[in-house]
């Protein structure tokens, strides 16, 4: 029987610049700029991440990860993912599902969104059928539209059974 429930929203942003690689949840995109970060910049994970925290009121991945700990420079996303899920499913708590949308107006994703809800859902130990990520271009409209970076928004269901 559930007996609470919790929602949580991530989102992230991050510009692109030439000469890095560009991983969208876990997934490394053929694509002449990637997302400059101090970790692998993956703005889907990150959002995700941000979701699963802010739901169980922990802050967010600054508060976990910040970007001045050396510790986290180049740290791959999904490494920080799983311990995320450690931290947001002690105490009984399950992650019932996430519902993640990329701003992006290039590359194309929706090649790619299999493989990174593969990996998105073996790093939090979920389902496949309990990720959802979807790619929407913003019609050539602010910063995401003119190719000057990336966003995410992510939300997710946490639940508690006794």
């Amino acid at each position: 029987m559930i007996t609470d429930m919790r929602v949580g929203h991530g989102y992230d942003v991050h510009r692109l610049v030439e000469d890095r690689l560009l991983i969208l949840g876990g997934v490394t995109i053929p694509h002449e700029t990637g997302l400059l970060g101090h970790s692998d910049a993956d703005v889907l994970t990150h959002a995700v991440m941000d979701a699963l925290l802010g739901a169980m009121a922990l802050g967010d991945i600054g508060k976990h990860f910040p970007d001045t700990d050396e510790r986290w420079k180049g740290a791959d996303s999904l490494k920080l993912a799983e311990a995320v899920r450690e931290l947001v499913t002690k105490d009984g708590w399950s992650i019932g599902n996430v519902d993640a949308t990329i701003l992006a107006q290039a590359p194309k994703l929706a090649p790619h969104i299999p493989k990174m809800r593969e990996n998105l859902a073996k790093a939090l130990k979920i389902p496949l059928e309990r990720i959802s990520i979807k790619a929407t271009t913003e019609e050539h409209l602010g910063f995401t539209g003119e190719k000057l970076g990336m966003a995410a928004h992510a939300v997710c269901l946490m639940l508690k059974s006794i």
